[in-house]
């Protein structure tokens, strides 16, 4: 098999590079600190069409799949925007992908060219309170109502949720099962500005330019119509999103650490102890040639990952394996670009700690390190179930 990157993937690259460029380091640390979304930041990939990368031509997108998005968001990391540049434009990728793939014709038609436009955004609410990953143990019920459903819940952790337009839901339809816990869920496409959903920022570490929120939603009527789906078949709708969403994620991470890399690099030419430049120094030089083998290694089951998901192949194996790899050698890549610049790596100046902390974020979203390893302990060795 061949997963290398074809040339129309370096074309994206270079292309995205240098629009990338236009906004620096200073830009996201600015906007990272002020809590200032990157409106035009996304208004510029928007109308250089890179929102719709994903999204079949019939709908007024690129038709060039996950691959194509990745290396997309792959480069925007790269570019020192990290998870601050790539989550705008994530989740118009892998969060509208399960419209894309389940949604009526008619719902696409009226969705998927709006996002291609950047007319429209969407958050994706699965997250809860009392349910983390375990999506089985979603709370969130829609009562089905005449032509509607009624929505009551909580949603915890959704990232632009104020900004965007439309929200992709997760929610029981019927109740858990304890022998068929998947079972019963249900995924909508639930308009933001519909009665009883409020949204609350989270205080939190990094990544600031993209808030996250926690959303209530009491008595929200979505219309039946806005079913994506099969009504209690969402989670096989979900992993439409859950596998795609590993992969970016994947690729993201490979970006923070790549930007790591080269500013430490950079860095360790230019300053000079004891005169000599630090990069001089095994101590130095070391740690870093390691992070960059390290994100060589992750980078191919990241591409292999994204290669079988657009052949319509099994890829939760490469999907995990991926995520856990490539947030691995992101966040040692930030972590030795860090220790490389020393005190001065504390330093807003130098930006590395922007990266530091939005690479950590990696090793517990969407999923965490450990339920990475749980799925493959289980799913690829054999091993019994641990959770």
């Amino acid at each position: 098999m061949d997963f290398s990157l074809s040339d129309d993937h370096r074309d994206i690259q270079s292309a995205v590079a240098d629009l990338a460029a236009k906004f620096d380091d200073e830009y996201w640390t600015r906007h990272d600190r002020e809590h200032l979304f990157p409106t035009e930041f996304y208004e510029a990939f928007a109308e250089a069409g890179w929102l719709g990368v994903s999204i079949p031509t019939e709908y007024g997108g690129g038709g060039l799949g996950i691959a194509a998005g990745s290396i997309l968001l792959e480069t925007i990391a790269a570019s020192g925007a990290a998870m601050n540049g790539c989550t705008p434009l994530h989740l118009s990728v892998f969060g509208i992908n399960v419209v894309t793939k389940h949604g009526g014709d008619a719902l696409r038609q009226e969705i998927l060219p709006r996002v291609a436009t950047g007319e429209l955004q969407a958050c994706f609410g699965v997250t809860e309170p009392d349910a983390g990953t375990d999506t089985s143990r979603v709370r969130t019920f829609a009562r089905r109502d005449g032509d509607h459903y009624v929505v009551d819940g909580r949603k915890v952790w959704i990232s632009k949720a104020a900004e965007s337009d439309v929200m992709i839901l997760a929610a029981r339809t019927s109740e858990r099962d304890p022998d068929a816990p998947m079972k019963g869920l249900s995924i909508f496409l639930v308009d933001m500005d519909t009665p009883g959903i409020g949204t609350r920022a989270i205080p939190k570490m990094g990544r600031n330019a993209v808030s996250s929120y926690e959303v209530s939603l009491d008595g929200v009527r979505v219309p039946a119509q806005r079913l994506i789906g099969t009504e209690g078949d969402g989670f096989r709708v979900l992993l439409d999103g859950l596998n795609p969403e590993r992969i970016l994620i994947a690729h993201e991470a490979l970006g923070i650490g790549r930007a790591s890399v080269a500013a430490a690099v950079r860095y360790a030419k230019e300053r000079e102890v004891f005169g000599r430049p630090i990069g001089k120094n095994q101590g130095i030089a070391f740690p870093l040639a390691e992070a960059n083998a390290r994100l060589d290694a992750a980078e191919l089951v990241c591409r292999k990952a994204a290669w079988l998901y657009d052949r319509g192949e099994k890829c939760a194996r490469e999907a995990n394996t991926a995520k856990f790899l490539a947030a691995d050698a992101g966040f040692f890549a930030a972590d030795r670009a860090l220790q490389t610049f020393g005190g001065m790596g504390y330093a807003d100046e130098y930006h590395v700690n922007r990266y530091f902390r939005e690479a950590r974020l990696m090793k517990i979203a969407p999923v965490s390190q450990e339920l990475a390893l749980a799925f493959l302990a289980q799913n690829v060795l054999g091993l019994p179930k641990s959770y």
